[in-house]
Parts: C-alpha cells; sequence; structure tokens
C-alpha cells in the first residue's frame, strides 16, 4: 500500500494563471459537413500517408484531410493579420 500524503500549512510559491486553451464540449461535438473529391496523389505520397496511417491506427484519408484543414487555417491567419491575402503567382 502506498504511504499517505502528508499536506502542510505552508505558502505556495510562485503561481501563474493559465488562460483556458481547452475547446468547449460544442467546438468538440461540431463536424463539419465533408464534400467528397477526386484527388490524383502521387505514388510518393500516397505510400507516405498510408504509412504513417498505419503507424499511428488511423485512416491516411483523415490524415490528408487534417493536413490541408491546417494548411486552410494557417492561410486564414496570415490573411487576417495582413488584412490582405498573399501575394500570388501565375501557374
Amino acid at each position: 500500500m502506498s504511504a499517505k500524503v502528508k499536506y502542510t500549512n505552508e505558502p505556495l510559491g510562485k503561481t501563474e494563471v493559465v488562460s483556458d486553451f481547452l475547446p468547449s464540449s460544442a467546438e468538440l461535438a461540431f463536424r463539419e459537413e465533408g464534400v467528397k473529391v477526386t484527388l490524383a496523389l502521387s505514388k510518393k505520397s500516397l505510400d507516405f500517408f498510408k504509412t504513417e496511417a498505419a503507424k499511428h491506427q488511423t485512416q491516411y484519408q483523415r490524415m490528408i484531410r487534417r493536413l490541408l484543414d491546417a494548411y486552410v487555417d494557417a492561410q486564414a491567419l496570415t490573411v487576417h493579420s495582413s488584412g490582405r491575402a498573399g501575394k500570388r503567382h501565375a501557374p
């Protein structure tokens, strides 16, 4: 059996308030509408995602979707912080 914890009435050291960074339960329950697309990927990209998905016991499509969502979120922050979209280059 583990030893009992003995509490003392000592003052706390330096403390810091941490902002609430966890998503709300509503945000956790929210599911974005999915849209099916046909996309041709290179063999090396597909092999990479399939291998990584197997390592982490998830679906490779989910990993690709999350990667794209993260990219869109980062671009949205760039657009909003600068007040305009980044310079676009012609293909």
